[in-house]
């Protein structure tokens, strides 16, 4: 069964000079997926080009990457900061092309503390009480 989410993404670049005082807030480049499929395949956030050019992101390097089809290269970019469930961190993004859905992939899961609940969807990881644990080691 398919699960998708609600992930809110902002430019980690912007946030850090709004932060500082050099930008206004109302200027941090922002974006929310209502859709974003929950794919425990992936292992970062990937997003479509245009989703990443609507950000502001950075072209960081070229990668070599596997999917279903194979090898596949792949443009690594600067970091957003994310949002799920109201637990926030930040990545590095991977590129898809146009018309792809935006992918959640199991590092956002670890990161935020959440699992995946055929019947319910993104959840709380249930172990923990609801209370955000991460691992460390």
């Amino acid at each position: 069964m398919e699960q998708t989410t609600r992930i809110e993404l902002a430019n980690q670049s912007d946030l850090i000079l709004a932060r500082a005082g050099v930008m206004n807030l109302e200027d941090i480049r922002r974006l929310t997926v209502e859709d974003a499929l929950v794919d425990t395949g992936a292992t970062g956030l990937c997003l479509p080009i245009p989703l990443i050019e609507q950000l502001g992101l950075t072209p960081l390097r070229r990668v070599q990457a596997e999917n279903a089809n194979g090898m596949v290269e792949r443009v690594i970019y600067s970091e957003v900061e994310y949002t799920v469930l109201q637990r926030s961190d930040s990545i590095r993004v991977t590129d898809l092309p146009e018309g792809m859905p935006v992918l959640v992939g199991h590092m956002i899961l670890e990161a935020l503390d959440l699992c995946v609940d055929m019947k319910r969807g993104l959840i709380y990881n249930p172990a923990h009480g609801g209370e955000w644990r991460i691992r460390i080691l």
